[in-house]
Protein backbone atom coordinates (compact mmCIF):
# COMPACT_ATOMS: atom_id res chain seq x y z
CA UNK A 1 0.00 0.00 0.00
CA UNK A 2 1.42 3.49 -0.77
CA UNK A 3 1.88 6.21 1.59
CA UNK A 4 -0.94 8.43 -0.31
CA UNK A 5 -3.52 5.42 0.18
CA UNK A 6 -2.36 5.02 3.81
CA UNK A 7 -2.89 8.88 4.66
CA UNK A 8 -6.39 8.83 2.40
CA UNK A 9 -7.21 5.41 4.65
CA UNK A 10 -5.97 6.94 7.74
CA UNK A 11 -8.32 9.86 7.64
CA UNK A 12 -11.22 8.53 6.07
CA UNK A 13 -11.39 5.75 8.42
CA UNK A 14 -10.61 8.27 11.84
CA UNK A 15 -14.00 10.10 10.23
CA UNK A 16 -16.04 7.30 9.95
CA UNK A 17 -15.82 5.86 13.20
CA UNK A 18 -16.31 9.26 14.83
CA UNK A 19 -19.49 9.14 12.89
CA UNK A 20 -20.71 5.70 13.65
CA UNK A 21 -19.54 6.76 17.99
CA UNK A 22 -21.83 10.11 17.31
CA UNK A 23 -24.91 8.11 15.82
CA UNK A 24 -24.84 5.50 18.62
CA UNK A 25 -24.89 7.91 21.47
CA UNK A 26 -27.63 10.02 19.55
CA UNK A 27 -29.50 6.57 19.33
CA UNK A 28 -28.81 5.79 22.50
CA UNK A 29 -29.65 9.01 24.20
CA UNK A 30 -33.28 9.27 22.49
CA UNK A 31 -33.55 5.57 23.80
CA UNK A 32 -32.75 6.37 27.15
CA UNK A 33 -34.69 9.68 27.77
CA UNK A 34 -37.75 7.32 26.19
CA UNK A 35 -37.53 4.45 28.25
CA UNK A 36 -35.95 6.23 31.74
CA UNK A 37 -39.10 5.98 33.61
CA UNK A 38 -39.65 2.10 32.88
CA UNK A 39 -35.95 1.72 33.97
CA UNK A 40 -36.30 3.87 37.35
CA UNK A 41 -39.42 1.48 37.91
CA UNK A 42 -37.92 -1.57 37.23
CA UNK A 43 -34.63 -0.34 39.44
CA UNK A 44 -32.09 -1.34 36.57
CA UNK A 45 -28.54 -0.96 38.07
CA UNK A 46 -25.64 0.63 35.47
CA UNK A 47 -24.97 -2.49 34.61
CA UNK A 48 -28.11 -3.90 33.56
CA UNK A 49 -28.43 -0.80 31.89
CA UNK A 50 -24.65 -1.05 29.65
CA UNK A 51 -25.54 -4.90 29.24
CA UNK A 52 -28.80 -4.03 27.76
CA UNK A 53 -27.70 -1.04 25.14
CA UNK A 54 -25.11 -3.70 24.58
CA UNK A 55 -27.49 -5.86 22.78
CA UNK A 56 -29.26 -2.87 21.39
CA UNK A 57 -25.49 -1.87 20.22
CA UNK A 58 -25.35 -4.16 16.82
CA UNK A 59 -28.89 -3.14 15.50
CA UNK A 60 -27.57 0.67 15.52
CA UNK A 61 -24.91 -0.19 13.54
CA UNK A 62 -26.87 -2.09 11.34
CA UNK A 63 -28.69 1.23 10.02
CA UNK A 64 -26.05 3.89 10.89
CA UNK A 65 -23.00 1.99 8.68
CA UNK A 66 -23.96 3.68 5.30
CA UNK A 67 -24.39 6.90 7.12
CA UNK A 68 -21.31 6.97 8.15
CA UNK A 69 -19.84 6.30 5.39
CA UNK A 70 -21.34 8.91 3.93
CA UNK A 71 -20.48 11.21 6.90
CA UNK A 72 -16.45 9.73 6.09
CA UNK A 73 -16.74 10.90 2.35
CA UNK A 74 -17.84 14.16 3.20
CA UNK A 75 -15.19 15.23 5.89
CA UNK A 76 -12.44 13.41 4.11
CA UNK A 77 -12.78 14.99 0.81
CA UNK A 78 -13.94 17.99 2.13
CA UNK A 79 -10.42 18.53 4.03
CA UNK A 80 -8.94 17.47 0.86
CA UNK A 81 -10.61 19.94 -0.57
CA UNK A 82 -10.65 23.20 1.63
CA UNK A 83 -6.60 22.19 2.51
CA UNK A 84 -5.72 22.08 -1.40
CA UNK A 85 -4.58 18.72 -0.94
CA UNK A 86 -6.84 17.81 -3.37
CA UNK A 87 -5.58 20.35 -5.75
CA UNK A 88 -1.78 18.91 -5.07
CA UNK A 89 -2.85 15.29 -5.79
CA UNK A 90 -4.43 16.12 -8.74
CA UNK A 91 -0.87 18.33 -9.78
CA UNK A 92 0.66 15.12 -8.63
CA UNK A 93 -1.33 13.24 -12.14
CA UNK A 94 -3.51 11.33 -9.10
CA UNK A 95 -6.82 11.61 -10.65
CA UNK A 96 -10.28 11.55 -8.90
CA UNK A 97 -10.66 7.55 -9.23
CA UNK A 98 -6.98 7.36 -7.80
CA UNK A 99 -8.17 8.84 -4.56
CA UNK A 100 -11.59 6.72 -4.27
CA UNK A 101 -9.65 3.48 -4.98
CA UNK A 102 -8.46 3.03 -1.19
CA UNK A 103 -11.65 4.30 0.13
CA UNK A 104 -13.82 2.44 -2.20
CA UNK A 105 -11.62 -0.90 -1.49
CA UNK A 106 -12.35 -0.56 2.57
CA UNK A 107 -16.63 0.17 1.77
CA UNK A 108 -16.37 -3.44 0.18
CA UNK A 109 -14.58 -4.70 2.84
CA UNK A 110 -16.85 -3.24 5.40
CA UNK A 111 -19.93 -4.27 2.98
CA UNK A 112 -18.52 -7.81 3.38
CA UNK A 113 -19.03 -7.55 6.87
CA UNK A 114 -21.89 -6.02 6.84
CA UNK A 115 -23.79 -8.85 5.27
CA UNK A 116 -22.83 -11.21 7.83
CA UNK A 117 -23.21 -8.40 10.83
CA UNK A 118 -26.44 -7.99 9.44
CA UNK A 119 -27.32 -11.57 8.88
CA UNK A 120 -26.37 -13.28 11.54
CA UNK A 121 -24.99 -11.23 14.49
CA UNK A 122 -27.74 -8.92 14.90
CA UNK A 123 -30.55 -11.50 14.97
CA UNK A 124 -28.44 -13.03 17.84
CA UNK A 125 -28.42 -9.77 19.58
CA UNK A 126 -31.77 -9.05 18.85
CA UNK A 127 -32.77 -12.11 20.62
CA UNK A 128 -30.70 -11.45 23.50
CA UNK A 129 -32.45 -8.08 23.67
CA UNK A 130 -35.91 -9.02 23.52
CA UNK A 131 -35.18 -11.92 26.33
CA UNK A 132 -33.27 -8.91 28.70
CA UNK A 133 -36.66 -7.15 27.67
CA UNK A 134 -39.21 -10.10 28.52
CA UNK A 135 -36.94 -11.12 31.86
CA UNK A 136 -35.76 -7.77 33.12
CA UNK A 137 -38.59 -4.88 31.43
CA UNK A 138 -41.27 -7.23 31.80
CA UNK A 139 -41.75 -6.06 27.83
CA UNK A 140 -43.42 -8.39 25.40
CA UNK A 141 -43.85 -11.19 28.24
CA UNK A 142 -44.36 -14.47 27.27
CA UNK A 143 -44.91 -17.26 29.22
CA UNK A 144 -42.87 -21.31 29.18
CA UNK A 145 -46.13 -22.39 27.32
CA UNK A 146 -47.05 -21.49 23.65
CA UNK A 147 -50.67 -21.19 22.59
CA UNK A 148 -52.43 -21.94 19.40
CA UNK A 149 -49.61 -23.06 17.06
CA UNK A 150 -50.78 -23.32 13.20
CA UNK A 151 -48.40 -24.86 10.70
CA UNK A 152 -49.48 -25.99 7.35
CA UNK A 153 -46.27 -27.58 6.37
CA UNK A 154 -47.81 -28.75 2.82
CA UNK A 155 -50.64 -27.33 0.90
CA UNK A 156 -52.81 -29.91 2.11
CA UNK A 157 -52.34 -30.23 5.22
CA UNK A 158 -52.90 -28.22 8.54
CA UNK A 159 -51.35 -28.79 11.98
CA UNK A 160 -52.91 -26.92 14.99
CA UNK A 161 -51.54 -27.19 18.39
CA UNK A 162 -53.36 -25.65 20.81
CA UNK A 163 -50.74 -25.85 23.63
CA UNK A 164 -46.64 -26.55 23.78
CA UNK A 165 -45.45 -27.05 27.34
CA UNK A 166 -41.55 -25.94 26.66
CA UNK A 167 -40.47 -27.57 29.67
CA UNK A 168 -42.03 -30.84 29.13
CA UNK A 169 -41.51 -30.75 25.65
CA UNK A 170 -45.23 -31.83 25.69
CA UNK A 171 -48.16 -31.20 22.94
CA UNK A 172 -51.60 -31.06 23.92
CA UNK A 173 -54.98 -31.48 21.79
CA UNK A 174 -53.47 -31.24 18.72
CA UNK A 175 -55.47 -31.78 15.49
CA UNK A 176 -54.12 -32.44 12.10
CA UNK A 177 -56.41 -32.21 9.24
CA UNK A 178 -55.22 -33.46 5.87
CA UNK A 179 -57.31 -32.59 2.75
CA UNK A 180 -57.86 -33.89 -0.86
CA UNK A 181 -55.09 -32.62 -3.07
CA UNK A 182 -57.45 -32.09 -5.81
CA UNK A 183 -60.56 -30.13 -3.85
CA UNK A 184 -58.42 -28.04 -0.70
CA UNK A 185 -61.87 -27.86 1.03
CA UNK A 186 -62.54 -30.98 1.27
CA UNK A 187 -60.94 -33.35 4.57
CA UNK A 188 -59.95 -36.42 4.10
CA UNK A 189 -58.21 -37.33 7.52
CA UNK A 190 -57.90 -35.97 10.46
CA UNK A 191 -55.80 -36.94 13.35
CA UNK A 192 -56.90 -35.37 17.04
CA UNK A 193 -54.25 -36.32 19.89
CA UNK A 194 -54.97 -35.51 22.78
CA UNK A 195 -50.83 -35.34 23.97
CA UNK A 196 -47.70 -35.84 22.77
CA UNK A 197 -44.32 -35.51 23.81
CA UNK A 198 -40.64 -34.90 22.15
CA UNK A 199 -38.55 -38.49 22.48
CA UNK A 200 -35.37 -36.87 22.33
CA UNK A 201 -33.59 -40.52 21.36
CA UNK A 202 -35.92 -41.62 19.09
CA UNK A 203 -36.48 -38.06 17.23
CA UNK A 204 -40.19 -38.67 17.52
CA UNK A 205 -43.49 -38.08 19.05
CA UNK A 206 -44.76 -40.33 21.39
CA UNK A 207 -48.49 -39.85 21.65
CA UNK A 208 -50.69 -41.38 24.70
CA UNK A 209 -53.99 -41.24 22.86
CA UNK A 210 -55.16 -40.06 19.13
CA UNK A 211 -58.39 -39.99 17.19
CA UNK A 212 -58.30 -40.94 13.59
CA UNK A 213 -61.22 -40.22 11.50
CA UNK A 214 -61.39 -41.14 7.96
CA UNK A 215 -64.17 -39.21 5.46
CA UNK A 216 -64.56 -41.58 2.46
CA UNK A 217 -67.76 -39.84 1.97
CA UNK A 218 -70.35 -37.65 3.30
CA UNK A 219 -71.85 -40.55 5.21
CA UNK A 220 -68.65 -43.00 5.17
CA UNK A 221 -66.74 -42.26 8.34
CA UNK A 222 -64.28 -44.45 10.37
CA UNK A 223 -62.83 -44.03 13.34
CA UNK A 224 -59.75 -45.42 14.72
CA UNK A 225 -58.41 -44.97 18.24
CA UNK A 226 -54.57 -45.32 18.76
CA UNK A 227 -52.62 -45.66 22.20
CA UNK A 228 -48.80 -45.69 22.92
CA UNK A 229 -47.31 -45.13 19.07
CA UNK A 230 -45.37 -42.66 17.85
CA UNK A 231 -46.16 -39.71 15.54
CA UNK A 232 -44.39 -41.19 12.40
CA UNK A 233 -46.28 -44.73 12.93
CA UNK A 234 -49.64 -43.77 11.84
CA UNK A 235 -50.49 -44.56 8.62
CA UNK A 236 -51.67 -42.69 5.78
CA UNK A 237 -50.06 -39.64 7.24
CA UNK A 238 -46.80 -38.43 5.44
CA UNK A 239 -43.79 -37.57 7.30
CA UNK A 240 -44.18 -34.39 9.47
CA UNK A 241 -41.33 -32.16 9.83
CA UNK A 242 -42.06 -30.92 13.32
CA UNK A 243 -39.60 -30.53 16.16
CA UNK A 244 -39.49 -28.53 19.42
CA UNK A 245 -36.72 -26.42 17.48
CA UNK A 246 -39.08 -25.32 15.46
CA UNK A 247 -42.34 -25.07 17.48
CA UNK A 248 -40.17 -23.03 20.01
CA UNK A 249 -39.04 -20.73 16.73
CA UNK A 250 -42.82 -19.62 16.55
CA UNK A 251 -42.18 -16.92 19.21
CA UNK A 252 -39.47 -15.34 17.29
CA UNK A 253 -40.08 -12.27 15.48
CA UNK A 254 -38.74 -12.04 12.12
CA UNK A 255 -35.30 -9.97 13.11
CA UNK A 256 -34.73 -12.70 15.56
CA UNK A 257 -34.23 -14.92 12.84
CA UNK A 258 -30.66 -15.40 10.81
CA UNK A 259 -30.69 -15.29 7.18
CA UNK A 260 -30.21 -19.13 7.00
CA UNK A 261 -33.19 -19.33 9.45
CA UNK A 262 -35.70 -17.11 7.84
CA UNK A 263 -34.93 -18.45 4.20
CA UNK A 264 -36.12 -21.70 5.74
CA UNK A 265 -39.28 -19.94 7.49
CA UNK A 266 -39.77 -18.61 3.94
CA UNK A 267 -39.17 -22.26 2.10
CA UNK A 268 -41.62 -23.53 4.53
CA UNK A 269 -44.37 -20.97 4.16
CA UNK A 270 -44.11 -21.27 0.28
CA UNK A 271 -44.14 -25.17 0.27
CA UNK A 272 -47.31 -24.55 2.35
CA UNK A 273 -49.18 -21.95 -0.64
CA UNK A 274 -49.05 -19.39 1.73
CA UNK A 275 -48.03 -15.78 0.08
CA UNK A 276 -44.32 -14.92 1.12
CA UNK A 277 -43.79 -11.66 -0.75
CA UNK A 278 -43.62 -9.86 2.31
CA UNK A 279 -40.88 -12.16 4.27
CA UNK A 280 -39.12 -11.99 0.47
CA UNK A 281 -38.98 -8.46 0.64
CA UNK A 282 -37.60 -8.43 3.87
CA UNK A 283 -35.09 -11.24 3.12
CA UNK A 284 -33.37 -9.58 0.11
CA UNK A 285 -33.95 -6.15 2.09
CA UNK A 286 -31.07 -7.74 4.87
CA UNK A 287 -28.54 -8.60 2.04
CA UNK A 288 -29.16 -5.58 -0.53
CA UNK A 289 -28.60 -2.96 2.46
CA UNK A 290 -24.76 -3.34 3.26
CA UNK A 291 -24.38 -1.92 -0.29
CA UNK A 292 -25.58 1.24 0.66
CA UNK A 293 -22.30 1.67 1.84
CA UNK A 294 -20.33 1.80 -1.65
CA UNK A 295 -23.04 3.84 -2.47
CA UNK A 296 -22.43 6.50 0.12
CA UNK A 297 -18.69 6.87 -0.71
CA UNK A 298 -19.51 7.19 -4.46
CA UNK A 299 -22.45 9.99 -3.10
CA UNK A 300 -20.62 11.49 -0.82
CA UNK A 301 -17.53 11.81 -2.81
CA UNK A 302 -19.20 13.44 -6.06
CA UNK A 303 -20.65 16.48 -4.16
CA UNK A 304 -17.95 17.16 -1.48
CA UNK A 305 -15.24 17.46 -4.37
CA UNK A 306 -15.97 21.05 -4.93
CA UNK A 307 -14.92 23.75 -2.55
CA UNK A 308 -18.13 24.94 -0.65
CA UNK A 309 -18.65 26.81 2.85
CA UNK A 310 -19.71 25.23 5.70
CA UNK A 311 -18.44 23.18 8.28
CA UNK A 312 -18.88 19.76 10.56
CA UNK A 313 -22.74 20.85 10.84
CA UNK A 314 -23.31 21.05 7.02
CA UNK A 315 -21.98 17.77 6.39
CA UNK A 316 -23.97 16.33 9.28
CA UNK A 317 -27.06 18.17 7.72
CA UNK A 318 -26.46 16.44 4.33
CA UNK A 319 -25.82 12.97 5.89
CA UNK A 320 -29.32 13.52 8.05
CA UNK A 321 -30.71 14.77 4.80
CA UNK A 322 -29.90 12.00 2.69
CA UNK A 323 -30.47 8.99 4.94
CA UNK A 324 -33.89 10.56 5.47
CA UNK A 325 -34.15 10.74 1.49
CA UNK A 326 -32.76 6.82 1.22
CA UNK A 327 -34.77 5.11 3.70
CA UNK A 328 -37.74 7.14 3.05
CA UNK A 329 -37.58 5.64 -0.76
CA UNK A 330 -36.65 2.50 1.01
CA UNK A 331 -40.07 1.93 2.70
CA UNK A 332 -42.14 3.25 -0.33
CA UNK A 333 -40.89 0.65 -2.66
CA UNK A 334 -41.19 -1.72 0.00
CA UNK A 335 -44.66 -1.11 0.26
CA UNK A 336 -44.53 -1.96 -3.69
CA UNK A 337 -43.35 -5.24 -2.46
CA UNK A 338 -45.44 -6.46 -0.21
CA UNK A 339 -47.96 -5.90 -1.85
CA UNK A 340 -47.04 -7.71 -4.74
CA UNK A 341 -46.81 -5.12 -7.65
CA UNK A 342 -42.87 -5.65 -7.78
CA UNK A 343 -40.20 -8.81 -7.51
CA UNK A 344 -39.24 -9.20 -4.09
CA UNK A 345 -35.37 -8.97 -4.48
CA UNK A 346 -36.19 -5.95 -7.10
CA UNK A 347 -38.11 -4.33 -4.80
CA UNK A 348 -34.82 -4.90 -2.18
CA UNK A 349 -32.74 -3.43 -4.63
CA UNK A 350 -34.33 -0.58 -6.01
CA UNK A 351 -33.43 1.99 -3.69
CA UNK A 352 -29.56 1.08 -4.19
CA UNK A 353 -30.15 1.34 -7.91
CA UNK A 354 -31.88 4.47 -8.10
CA UNK A 355 -29.22 6.30 -5.70
CA UNK A 356 -26.14 4.72 -7.52
CA UNK A 357 -27.43 6.16 -10.72
CA UNK A 358 -27.50 9.38 -9.02
CA UNK A 359 -24.06 9.07 -7.49
CA UNK A 360 -22.49 8.01 -10.72
CA UNK A 361 -24.10 10.98 -12.32
CA UNK A 362 -22.45 13.32 -9.85
CA UNK A 363 -19.36 11.57 -10.27
CA UNK A 364 -19.65 11.76 -14.03
CA UNK A 365 -20.36 15.39 -14.13
CA UNK A 366 -17.27 16.12 -11.74
CA UNK A 367 -15.34 15.10 -13.88
CA UNK A 368 -16.46 16.82 -17.51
Amino acid sequence: MKLIDKYILRHFILNFLFGLLCFVLIFIMVDLFENLDRFIDRKLTIGMLALYYTYFIPDILKLIMPVGMLLASLFTVSRFVNYSELTAMKSAGISIYRYLLPILTFGVIITVFAVYFNGWVVPQSNRLKYKFEREVLGRNTVSGNIANIYIQDKINRIIIINNYEKATQTCSNTSIFISSKDTLTRITRKVDIVSMKWDFEKKDWKITTAYLREFKSIDNESLNIIKDVYLSSIQNIDKINLDPQILEKKQLKPEELNLSEFKEFIDNLEASGQEVSREKVDYYSIISFPFANIITIIFGVSISSNKRKGGAALHFGISLIVSFIYLGFVKISQVFGYNGDLNPMFTAWLANICFLAVSLVNFYRLNN
